[in-house]
């Protein structure tokens, strides 16, 4: 099974981080659900270009945040997780800060906007 993920070269983010970014999206959207069996290591590097330690280091990351199970040579799975609002709210936060700072912003004013913005009335 191939996923759909795009390295990008020239990006400043680590390709491991690339492709574990991409996996979580890929959960997050459902576009890969629970029990969904992903490529080997090998098999990944291969689509993505990638060196296989590369995406090894994506997958050992994955696991340990709970998002993929490893079933030793059976292979690796989409994890069932809990999923509850606060996790899924650390998830939103996270990637809102990653587009922040990847539009220049500095860590300084993302906390200056976020306090802005969480004393604003809904």
């Amino acid at each position: 099974m191939a996923l759909s993920l795009v390295i990008d070269p020239d990006s400043s983010e680590p390709p491991f981080e690339q492709v574990r970014r991409g996996v979580m999206d890929l959960v997050a959207r459902g576009d890969l659900i629970v029990g969904t069996r992903l490529p080997t290591v090998r098999a990944l590097a291969d689509d993505l270009g990638i060196a296989a330690n590369t995406a090894a280091r994506a997958y050992r990351e994955l696991e340990a945040a709970g998002v993929i199970e490893t079933r030793g040579r059976h292979g690796s799975f989409v994890a069932a997780r809990s999923d509850s609002a606060r996790e899924q709210a650390q998830q939103a936060t996270t990637e809102h800060v990653a587009a922040l700072r990847a539009l220049g912003i500095a860590d300084d004013d993302i906390v200056a906007m976020l306090a802005t913005a969480v004393r604003r009335p809904s």
